[in-house]
């Protein structure tokens, strides 16, 4: 994973405010998080080997007793990423993000991690680092016959070409599948029409993922997309559950390279939608323990 670090202050209150309004929570969480720490994280608990590749303060892991990890860069310079989250009692959220010392992470630090990302079966990429950290990265992967994922997120209206063709899995929420493609998304039949537009900018596959609706999978060379519903649960709150998902199609992706990424993207739906049914992001996922054998 070209990844990131980040300290989560996740409030709970019965609704989200509006601008400029100040209203009482009734739950308060501190945790790790960040997009590819997540995925990492999720990834792991099914099983997979997992490497990470990201920059914090020093000052934070001078105060951390663990052993620091072998691809986490450290600068005094810039503070680590931190988010801000607010999750009403419908499960729904509004988050901030302050990238901080992750959109430090150079080029020197990432061909230091040159060994771990080539000798593996699948490399995850997000926009929590630079965009240019991100691009080389998938372009070593792809360089070394690696399985690239790319997530593009937090989305940005201008993504640079590269990204699409770098991608053997493009894999997107509704909201970033409206930035890109300048369309609408918010049903079944929107998605499918986002990711031809997706496919057709030179990526292997596309997935849109869409919550309660499920989601979208197109595969090159085929035109016609699938739509991979997902198990109705009561959600507590839907922080992470992205991050659960694609953490969950890399583990799927990397032990299963055989399955057909429709049956992939059902699998890791369905852990998707466990991760819901807590509070929390990474706090929330579940290990293979926790999961019924049919998914493995």
């Amino acid at each position: 994973m070209t990844s990131q670090a980040f300290f989560i202050f996740l409030f709970q209150s019965a609704r989200l405010p509006k601008e400029g309004e100040t209203i009482h929570g009734h739950n308060f969480f501190i945790g790790f998080g960040g997009k590819g720490a997540n995925q990492c994280v999720q990834a792991a608990r099914l099983g997979a080997k997992t490497a990470m590749v990201a920059k914090v303060c020093t000052v934070t892991m001078s105060n951390c007793p663990s052993r620091v990890p072998s691809f986490v860069g450290q600068t005094s310079e810039a503070a680590t990423g931190v988010a801000s989250i607010i999750v009403n009692d419908a499960g729904e959220n509004a988050i901030v993000i302050v990238a901080g010392a992750n959109m430090m992470l150079n080029k020197e630090e990432l061909q230091d991690a040159l060994a771990a990302i080539t000798s593996a079966k699948v490399l995850v990429c997000q926009l929590e680092i630079s965009p240019q950290m991100s691009l080389r990265a998938l372009r070593m992967a792809q360089e070394n016959k690696v399985t690239t994922i790319f997530n593009p997120a937090p989305a940005i209206p201008d993504l640079d070409p590269d990204f699409y063709r770098l991608s053997d899995v493009f894999c997107c929420n509704e909201s970033e599948a409206e930035l890109l493609t300048g369309s609408s998304v918010n049903n079944v039949e929107e998605a499918r029409c986002a990711s031809r537009e997706l496919l057709r900018r030179g990526c292997g596959a596309v997935i849109i993922t869409l919550g309660a609706q499920g989601c979208v999978v197109l595969e090159a060379p085929e035109s016609t997309s699938k739509h991979v519903p997902t198990t109705p649960v009561s959600a507590v709150d839907t922080t992470g559950a992205g991050d659960s998902f694609i953490g969950a199609l890399a583990y799927y992706v990397a032990h299963y390279p055989a399955m057909r990424l429709e049956e992939v993207a059902r699998r890791a739906g369905q852990v998707a939608a466990v991760s819901v049914q807590s509070m929390g992001a990474q706090s929330s996922y579940p290990h293979k323990r926790d999961l019924g054998a049919e998914l493995f």
